[in-house]
């Protein structure tokens, strides 16, 4: 029985990284008494796999992760069960049941939304998103090259909160909102300001040629 796990990252839990969160759930899920499966060999671990991990530093109000169960309560009472366990800033938000033969989270993102915190006026997101071309210095370990990120910008406007953006996101194509934000200054040749607060709302999957969010898929366990 596979299930997919939606939770928000609030507050000082921006700070804790990826690892530590595994480690975290693996706890939670430990004192809920979560019925998970776990591997087989020397050094047995539960069988979960996490969506895109969130950078430190971001909140976040769309994370995922997938878990192998033997069985499980009904949706309400694994929420209530879960978020008993839970710190401040951490909360679990859906619990649902893939259907059969759902790829897992890791292996299908394709595009993220965010909230950047950004006070600026809808006439200057207008004129950055009217560029053809975007092409900014990308990094990684092994090399640096330029790239046009234009495509992988889907969506981008202003909110009552910030900045608004929908980008790729997955093993495909990936673009860090950061990044978007340094170009959208750089193009404004302004100052950016110090430590700019990011959100990530939600992530999606393909389907159909349609981005869906990773939490259409599956349904509450009544």
């Amino acid at each position: 029985m596979k299930i997919r796990v939606r939770f928000s990252k609030q507050g000082m839990m921006k700070f804790i990284g990826h690892l530590d969160m595994v480690r975290y759930f693996q706890k939670v899920h430990r004192r809920a008494n979560v019925d998970v499966v776990y591997s087989e060999g020397f050094s047995p671990h539960q069988k979960m796999s996490f969506a895109a991990p969130l950078s430190v530093g971001l909140l976040s109000k769309g994370e995922y992760y997938d878990l192998e169960v033997y069985s499980s309560k009904s949706t309400k009472e694994m929420l209530q069960d879960l978020n008993a366990q839970n710190v401040d800033g951490i909360e679990i938000l859906s619990f649902k049941e893939l259907p059969e033969g759902a790829k897992n989270c890791m292996s299908i993102v394709a595009a993220a939304d965010y909230l950047v915190h950004l006070d600026l006026p809808e006439e200057k997101i207008r004129q950055f998103m009217a560029q053809e071309e975007i092409f900014v210095l990308k990094k990684t370990k092994k090399s640096e090259k330029m790239v046009d990120i234009r495509p992988m910008i889907y969506e981008m406007d202003v909110q009552d909160e910030g900045v608004f953006m929908k980008v790729a996101q997955g093993s495909a194509a990936n673009l860090k909102p950061d990044l978007v934000v340094k170009s959208l200054f750089e193009y404004l040749k302004e100052e950016a300001p110090l430590n700019i607060l990011y959100e990530r709302l939600d992530m999606y999957c393909l389907e159909d040629d349609q981005l869906i969010s990773l939490d259409a898929v599956g349904a509450d366990i009544e």
